[in-house]
């Protein structure tokens, strides 16, 4: 298995990529995973981790595409052939742009190669305001075209993703697995909301939003901090408690909050084991996106969490959620203050939109589905593939 991200960090691909393995071994299949030099080790039964060489000077790697994952990608193309000049393999599976790496590899080694495919790579483009080169982007399209068509399985992470691998001809290839189970990871006990809120100076009582995840530009924390300005006027004792950031995004983060007025609290990055904690901790899930179409991780387990979601009516939201399941609001600040300012004040209608989620979350997003699907997926991948002699009368 492939995978060009720091594993493990607390944070969307590397959480999609731990539950894959995880699901994987615990149904018995033995993986060994080449990943980035940067990253906590996991123990899980039946995987080892071979990280691959770090260049020169390089301490770390940032999300989105950027030289240091060419960089990086070089490296982990090298551990990867050595391990597959040494050792006997039944699949290649491959996350995100090591697709490439993964293709060569299944050539060379005349095995099946599966492509986990958790973003469309000339989105990324967009997303991370990398670049607006029509040449660059074009190139993204004919390699993500290539990952597409000669993988044996494809395995996509939303409806949109699966959408783009049917319209790419691989509609009967193309298995698709919501990341069900979300930021959840295996040990470590998290504080209690008590525990929390006091640490945060947050009153037992108090409105308290919350929000988790990175600080790229599209998941719309400019957004919320405008928002919360906003909701400060109506609501002053609400709080929106914020996890996540590097050190550098947090202080940024903090000082645009204290120009606008906003009432925010930044914890900076948690270990993954407290966000459950963190979650019950407050009133509110907050999920302010303003581009992009790739469902957000956490989402699914928002669902499971037993609080109301508010969340912006866009795609990355609406092809798992409707207005039964969460609050949908307009991607804008007065909008986004209005629908957090409409919960707080409504117990009852928190209490309802939480008990359609959960029901949502049992009836189609279970860990049970997952690891069928990804049982499914595995099936189809190790199968010898049909060929003409197979065909019988019809």
């Amino acid at each position: 298995m492939l995978a060009p991200e720091p594993f493990f960090e607390p944070r969307g691909t590397p959480f999609s990529e731990y539950h894959r393995i995880k699901a994987l071994c615990g149904l018995g299949y033995r993986i060994d995973l080449v990943t980035y030099p940067f990253g906590r080790d996991v123990q899980i039964p039946n995987l080892e981790i071979f990280r691959c060489g770090r260049p020169p000077f390089v301490q770390g790697v940032r999300i989105g595409p950027s030289a240091v994952k060419v960089l990086l990608d070089v490296m982990l193309t090298f551990t990867a052939a050595r391990l597959a000049h040494t050792r006997p393999y039944d699949a290649i599976h491959s996350h995100e742009e090591a697709g490439l790496v993964g293709l060569w590899l299944a050539k060379w080694l005349q095995l099946p190669h599966l492509y986990d495919m958790h973003s469309s790579l000339p989105q990324q483009l967009a997303n991370f305001g990398y670049t607006r080169s029509t040449v660059i982007r074009r190139l993204f399209e004919r390699l993500e075209t290539k990952m597409v068509a000669e993988s044996r399985v494809i395995i996509t992470i939303c409806q949109e993703l699966q959408d783009t691998a049917t319209a790419l001809g691989a509609a009967d290839r193309a298995s698709l697995i919501e990341n069900v189970m979300g930021g959840d990871v295996d040990g470590g006990v998290s504080p209690s909301a008590e525990e929390l809120r006091a640490r945060y100076g947050l009153a037992p009582n108090q409105p308290v939003a919350l929000y988790t995840g990175t600080f790229e530009p599209y998941q719309g924390l400019d957004l919320l901090t405008e928002a919360a300005a906003v909701l400060r006027v109506t609501h002053p004792a609400a709080r929106i408690l914020v996890v996540g950031g590097t050190s550098g995004q947090v202080e940024q983060a903090r000082q645009r909050a204290a120009e606008t007025g906003s009432p925010m609290i930044f914890t900076g990055r948690r270990p993954a084991q407290e966000i459950p904690g963190f979650v019950a901790a407050c009133d509110i899930l907050v999920s302010p996106r303003t581009s992009g179409t790739n469902t957000p991780l956490k989402i699914y387990s928002y669902l499971r969490s037993g609080r109301p979601i508010v969340a912006t009516d866009l795609r990355t939201h609406t092809q798992v959620l409707n207005s039964d399941t969460a609050l949908l609001v307009p991607p804008e600040a007065m909008a986004l203050a209005s629908g957090l300012a409409r919960l707080i004040d409504h117990p009852a209608e928190r209490g309802r939109l939480a008990a359609a989620a959960r029901a949502l979350a049992a009836e189609r997003y279970s860990p049970e589905a997952y690891v069928a699907r990804t049982a499914a997926a595995y099936e189809r991948l190790l199968s010898r593939p049909a060929s003409a002699d197979d065909a019988s009368p019809a």
